[in-house]
């Protein structure tokens, strides 16, 4: 201490040194337990409800009271204006731009109606307007497509949720997709609320609780964003085919093993495969993921209002919003980046719709060869080839972004769907040889949307009037049922 106080003396200049030093330090740690303190508050405030929100609340508006920012971002998602090349929120009518598809879905629901969907906030109104759900569908179908769905499973127990059929439940599922569905409502921490997903991470040997932050902002939406099958004739349980891996090979085996069957196809009299939107497993093989990269970086990349940070929960194609999406990471143009995704885009295209016509063209030869006498344990090969290049061209076709999650796995499997799908050909030509048909199969003519329904044996004029009286006479009366149970209610 005295050699301080001589060198003081010695050189006064250093007191005023230790001075301004010592002002400086307190500055700084009194500006950062402040900021603490600000936090701290902040955090209080933040869960300070204007509204208290109740366990399985499914309405968003609820929600919305409470976190303004984030729902007035949500409720925009009902704007369908946006159109990329292959994809947007806009409605799109993908059996009128391929009539491929209808084919390829023969004896399936499919065939009847496959369109772009939009965006979350139209969950419910266009599953209740699809063709599809003019066949009787289990209650499975609604698991994804609405915030009642929680609190439903709650109420019944999934597996009763599941055993339900789908137009039993219709007066209690109308409230969107939306808040419930990913948030806890005392904490707003990010929940998983769709056991399926939670049972296919425990087969695997993972427990969703200690996934990371992170790690959420995609298992949210891989709550549904996936591929997923009715497990059990009458049970048609929600399951995850993940025990053996994400990948479309690996899925496949899990299918064959446990003799999984979607639909027979009515013309090559196939064991089919219907791939739902394997979206999370496709990107979970892509580069994205692999440098920790969330869905909600880019589908819901964060913004500030008002020095107020919140995730934007228009939830939509980054390209809609290249500067707040992919531009965070990447430094070129807007211009250059819808280009590069454009370009990857445009080589998958490229690769599946070879692999579609290879496929219709099998669907069609086998459809000759039955018809010409084949037997059974003949045709048994081919059909499993046709299955598994079908499926394997699904699951890239199915997803949403047209491969971009990962363009590399993406083109792998379209490779080896077209190479399947023509080694079935060469059987079926065999088959087709020892019956003393020695030119190809001519293709009928399936260039338009309604050709293509009308070789499959559809009636399409019967099913549209079907779907317009379903919406004239029963929706409205499933409105008015909710609306009286939604205006009587507190809390669930």
């Amino acid at each position: 201490m005295k050699r301080v106080v001589d060198l003081i003396q010695e050189k006064p200049w250093l007191a005023w040194v230790l001075f301004v030093g010592t002002v400086v330090i307190v500055f700084l740690v009194g500006l950062f337990g402040a900021s603490i303190m600000e936090r701290r508050q902040e955090a209080r405030l933040a869960f300070q409800l204007v509204k208290p929100i109740a366990t399985w609340e499914p309405r968003n508006e609820v929600w919305g009271e409470n976190f303004p920012r984030e729902y007035q971002t949500y409720i925009s998602t009902r704007d369908t204006t946006f159109r990329s090349k292959y994809a947007g929120a806009s409605w799109r009518d993908y059996l009128a731009e391929d009539p491929n598809l209808v084919v390829m879905w023969a004896g399936y629901a499919f065939s009847r109606d496959y369109a772009q969907a939009r965006g979350h906030y139209y969950a419910v109104e266009d599953i209740r307007a699809t063709l599809r759900t003019g066949v009787p569908q289990p209650a499975t179908c609604w698991t994804c497509k609405s915030t009642d769905v929680p609190r439903l499973m709650a109420e019944m127990g999934p597996a009763n949720f599941y055993k339900a059929t789908w137009d039993s439940l219709g007066p209690q599922v109308v409230n969107h997709i939306g808040c419930q569905d990913c948030h806890d409502p005392q904490t707003m921490n990010l929940r998983i609320t769709r056991p399926a997903l939670v049972e296919a991470m425990q087969r695997r040997g993972v427990d969703i609780n200690k996934a990371t932050h992170q790690e959420m902002r995609s298992l949210v939406c891989a709550q549904c964003h996936v591929e997923y099958y009715f497990k059990g004739k009458v049970e048609k349980y929600l399951t995850f085919p993940w025990d053996k891996g994400f990948s479309a090979d690996q899925m496949e085996e899990y299918f064959d093993n446990v003799e999984h069957v979607d639909w027979v196809h009515a013309l090559s009299k196939a064991p089919m495969l219907k791939a739902q939107h394997p979206d999370y497993e496709l990107y979970m093989t892509g580069v994205h993921a692999e440098r920790g990269v969330s869905c909600a970086d880019c589908h819901m990349p964060y913004r500030n209002e008002g020095g107020v940070k919140f995730t934007n929960h228009k939830i939509q194609s980054p390209l809609n919003d290249i500067a707040g999406s992919c531009q965070v990471c990447h430094r070129e143009s807007e211009a250059t980046l819808r280009k590069n995704v454009n370009d990857r885009q445009d080589k998958i295209l490229e690769l599946r719709l070879r692999a579609e016509d290879a496929i219709v063209r099998a669907h069609i030869e086998a459809k000759a060869a039955w018809d010409r006498g084949a037997t059974e344990s003949e045709m048994k090969p081919a059909l499993q080839l046709i299955r598994h290049a079908q499926w394997r061209w699904d699951w890239v076709a199915a997803a949403n972004g047209l491969g971009f999650h990962s363009p590399v796995e993406a083109g792998r499997v379209l490779g080896s769907s077209i190479q399947k799908a023509e080694q079935a050909r060469v059987l079926l030509t065999r088959i087709l040889a020892k019956r003393g048909v020695f030119e190809p199969i001519p293709l009928p003519d399936i260039s338009t949307k309604a050709k293509a329904q009308a070789y499959i044996g559809l009636n399409m004029k019967k099913l549209e009037e079907e779907k317009k009286e379903f919406l004239r006479t029963v929706v409205p009366r499933w409105d008015k049922e909710a609306a009286e149970r939604q205006a009587k209610m507190t809390q669930y």
